[in-house]
């Protein structure tokens, strides 16, 4: 037996140092992406010191290779490094596809002054180092360092983006890729966002970007979460901010865990609580604020498919200024005509009445699979739920009773797919479904503001983009929106009448009580919305943009159906059923110029916009709440022509300057009169010194000049009981000019890693200045807040 299995063994050795190791492999490396040949791509035999590169056709050849199966490590600059195996047998080709384009799997995204929304339209982003000296302050208050942004605010607390001297339903704010339904018709309903939650935000100037909405004719705030690299990591950050001004602060932390496999968990919370704000010369009476937030991301991304789980949870309760809540006609005409308060109590964190509470539920599914040579499908569902309650002044029984209660209920789904299997141009195509359903609770025992309606969303879009050559990038895009809203509303039999709509709307009346009529209205709306530019790169350094777009967008909620008291707002605010879609023509142009040294953006900006809906103050009525200003909304045509300008110097390697200029002009174009809260022209100069040798010591110096409002409209009259007579009631004049300094200072000092603690410093209205806002709502009432002193620990770990 042990001879026949020696002469098995000579045999196969014989066969085995016979056989001709002459074969050759000759493979291909292409892109996945778009099947393009990819150059320089290395090329390893393991367990041979064999390794070759690519040519530019993407082909490699390895001679004198023996049949069977080898394994190749192929790697590229840009691509995952892959190992793959291949049977030879005799001469032999492979083609090998490798995922290049490698943002794709990590989502890294360009942060600086490159946008990456749209090629042709104005878009700024901000730095992370600003979102983090704004984590404690709000959405708005952060995006105020972009020029054209500003802010239309109720006191300190409740901040509104405004954008190019639009705000409100005109701008759309995007979440973690979800658009937010939160009621922003209000001017007193701020975004229902944690900034700490999605730290790479940009601001996206006019409807250039109609992907996301052909109704943001004012722009697109873009929130996304910062990126998670496809690596095994586990990492987190806590910043803790404390604030003289208001005596509180907040806190955020936020612990991420990965897998080279791309599973990745990230969960991050924050808290702030804050006392009543002060004023130069006096307290701000119920002013504090307390707020949470928690969010949870949990999905897994290759580069051929990946999908995505998250949840966020919001909740306000923000109070409102006592003083701005008035008992009578006369006292109305006095606080707003004074200089002071009526009203003025102790420092106290309480939140009494009047005051809101908002909560806010997100959820998303997303799901997103690459087709070889073809594109990238995506999909996703995403469910919201806002909850808002506001409190008004009430006694008895009902003292701790809402008296507004809205509960607005959103489920949405998209899907798009996008063509970039051709090098140089992109087209994404998509269809987005939306049913919303609007509760306003009857217990409260005060009449409804807003109606119970059901609205149907549905839209189609397509976007594309074509580098003509190296130079050129042209952008395109057209969608179409349908809407519909069913509500039902009760109407006093007097305010019906009185609104004409006895006549333009008896058909939509099912039900009549007597003094009250039920109504049925139905409205559908079908909007289009186009985009085209272009992007030039001059040289290397110097670009021009320019882009036009044309957006309709239909009216909202409190626009169609607003009758009665908004409490937290402390007016009588009046819609009309007549009012239909406005429409926008926007021209923008930004001409910008990038070096090491010094560069500058200039983007003037003209946009028409025929049938503008606005609110606006037409007298005064008496309720058994108070007196209260009479708010109502009407259409007109509209011009907004305006300037947004920065410029910044690197004097040396730790001196730099920055300037910033805004500048807007509206004008109702109907009546040859001013528009109503159009943000004054404002300039804002900062010089700053780093000295990195100095644990990367920054301190910088802002100044900031808003000049006064010279554009507003007439004030209104209003009869005082107490004079017998009609006098002015003040309440368009705007407040003079002011000028606010702020110090910023930081350092960086290393714990367990490098450069793991900041440890920050920073002062706004310096010289503690009195000054009123002319987009502060509370103006009427109060000087905006005084001094703040604010102390940032950021750990990274």
């Amino acid at each position: 037996m042990k001879n026949y299995l020696y002469v098995f063994v000579i045999f196969c050795s014989s066969i085995i140092y016979a056989q001709d190791c002459n074969s050759i492999l000759i493979g291909e490396i292409v892109d996945f992406h778009d099947n393009s040949p990819l150059s320089g791509a290395t090329i390893n035999l393991t367990g041979k010191n064999l390794s070759t590169v690519s040519k530019e056709n993407g082909k490699f050849t390895f001679k004198n290779l023996c049949d069977g199966v080898l394994e190749l490590e192929i790697s590229h600059p840009e691509c995952t490094t892959k190992f793959i195996t291949v049977t030879v047998n005799g001469d032999t080709f492979s083609e090998i596809r490798l995922e290049h384009h490698l943002e794709e799997l990590t989502e890294v995204k360009v942060i600086g002054d490159v946008p990456k929304n749209t090629n042709s339209g104005q878009e700024n982003i901000l730095s992370l180092k600003d979102v983090e000296r704004n984590s404690g302050n709000s959405l708005g208050d952060a995006l105020k360092k972009i020029p054209g942004v500003s802010t239309l605010n109720t006191g300190g607390n409740i901040v509104k983006p405004v954008i190019q001297g639009l705000n409100g339903s005109r701008i759309l704010i995007l979440n973690n890729n979800v658009r937010m339904q939160d009621m922003e018709w209000g001017e007193e309903h701020a975004p229902n966002v944690d900034v700490n939650a999605n730290q790479n935000i940009s601001v996206i100037k006019g409807a250039a970007a109609i992907e996301y909405g052909g109704d943001a004719i004012g722009g697109v705030i873009v929130l996304e979460p910062l990126p998670v690299i496809r690596t095994d990591s586990l990492f987190g950050k806590t910043q803790l901010n404390l604030f003289s001004n208001g005596r509180g602060g907040n806190i955020t932390s936020s612990l991420t865990k990965s897998y080279k496999s791309g599973l990745y968990i990230k969960a991050q919370g924050s808290y702030k609580r804050l006392g009543d704000l002060e004023a130069p010369d006096y307290l701000l009476s119920n002013t504090g604020i307390k707020e949470s937030g928690l969010s949870l991301n949990v999905g897994k991304r290759d580069f051929e498919q990946g999908w995505e789980g998250y949840y966020s949870y919001f909740n306000s309760e923000i109070g409102i200024l006592r003083a701005s809540h008035i008992g009578n006609v006369d006292d109305l005409i006095n606080a707003i005509n004074s200089d002071v308060p009526s009203v003025i109590n102790d420092f106290t964190y309480d939140i009494t009445n009047p005051n809101q509470e908002v909560t806010h539920h997100l959820a998303k599914l997303n799901y997103y699979r690459r087709f070889e040579g073809f594109g990238k499908w995506t999909t996703q569902y995403d469910f919201q739920k806002n909850r808002r309650f506001e409190y008004d002044i009430r006694v008895g029984d009902d003292a701790g009773k809402a008296s507004l209660d809205l509960q607005l209920t959103t489920h949405s789904i998209l899907s798009n797919i996008k063509f970039d299997a051709k090098q140089g141009l992109d087209i994404k195509a998509g269809a987005m479904g939306r049913f919303q359903t609007n509760f306003a609770n009857p217990d409260t025992g005060v009449r409804r503001l807003i109606p119970d309606y059901d609205k149907y969303d549905f839209g189609l879009f397509a976007i594309s983009s074509y580098e003509l050559n190296n130079d050129w990038t042209l952008d395109a895009g057209a969608r179409y929106d349908f809407s519909r809203i069913d509500s039902k509303k009760f109407y006093r039999v007097s305010r019906w009448e009185e609104r004409g709509y006895d006549v333009d709307f008896a058909d939509t009346i099912i039900e009549d009580l007597g003094t009250q009529l039920l109504v049925n209205p139905v409205f559908d709306y079908h909007n289009f919305s186009g985009t085209a530019g272009f992007h030039y790169e001059l040289n290397d350094k110097d670009h021009l943009r320019f882009n036009y777009a044309y957006s309709q967008r239909a009216p909202n909620p409190s626009e169609l159906f607003s009758d009665g008291l908004h409490h937290s707002a402390a007016r009588i605010e009046l819609g009309d059923l007549r009012i239909k879609s406005e429409t926008s023509s926007k021209l923008s142009l930004s001409l910008e110029r990038n070096t090491s040294k010094w560069g500058y953006t200039f983007s003037p900006f003209l946009n028409s916009i025929k049938d503008f809906i606005l609110v606006e103050p037409t007298g005064v009525e008496f309720t058994i709440r108070g007196a209260f200003p009479v708010w109502s909304y009407r259409q007109t045509d509209a011009v907004l022509l305006g300037l947004d300008a920065s410029l910044y110097n690197n004097w040396s390697s730790r001196i730099r300057t920055d300037h910033k200029f805004a500048w807007v002009r509206g004008t109702d174009t109907e009546t040859d009169t001013p528009l109503i809260n159009i943000p004054a022209a404002n300039f804002t100069n900062s010089i700053t010194y780093t000295n990195p040798k100095w644990n990367n010591f920054l301190v910088s110096l802002e100044s900031q000049y808003v000049f006064e409002q010279t554009r507003y409209p007439d004030n209104i009259e209003v009869f005082s009981p107490e004079q017998q007579e009609d006098v002015i009631l003040d309440i368009n004049t705007p407040p003079d000019a002011y000028h606010l300094l702020s110090l910023n200072t930081e350092a960086s000092f290393t714990l367990k890693n490098k450069n793991d603690l900041t440890v920050g410093l920073s002062a706004s209205n310096l010289l503690n200045t009195n000054y009123r806002d002319y987009l502060n709502r509370q103006r009427y009432f109060v000087d905006d807040m005084g001094r703040n002193i604010s102390l940032r620990l950021i750990f990274n770990y």
